[in-house]
């Protein structure tokens, strides 16, 4: 996967690793769920716990997605 872009290499994965395809679909999820809580009208305290720790959530899959992604080019150039 030579000169190809990041946006190559993710979709590559996507279309051929289930567990990257899985932690992207969690993170789609998370995501969702975070941007739901900031479009309400009025956020509680609960409401701001819960997106801090959805957002951390979502940070933590994301670099299990960009580690799945340094790993599958380092293997691709090597």
């Amino acid at each position: 996967m030579e000169n190809h872009t990041p946006e190559d290499v993710k979709a590559h994965l996507l279309a051929t690793n289930e567990q990257f395809r899985t932690l992207a679909e969690q993170h789609a999820r998370l995501k969702q769920k975070i941007e739901a809580i900031e479009a309400k009208p009025h956020v509680t305290s609960a409401d701001e716990l819960e997106e801090q720790s959805l957002k951390k959530q979502k940070l933590q899959l994301k670099d299990q997605m960009n580690e799945m992604l340094t790993q599958y080019k380092t293997a691709a150039v090597g």
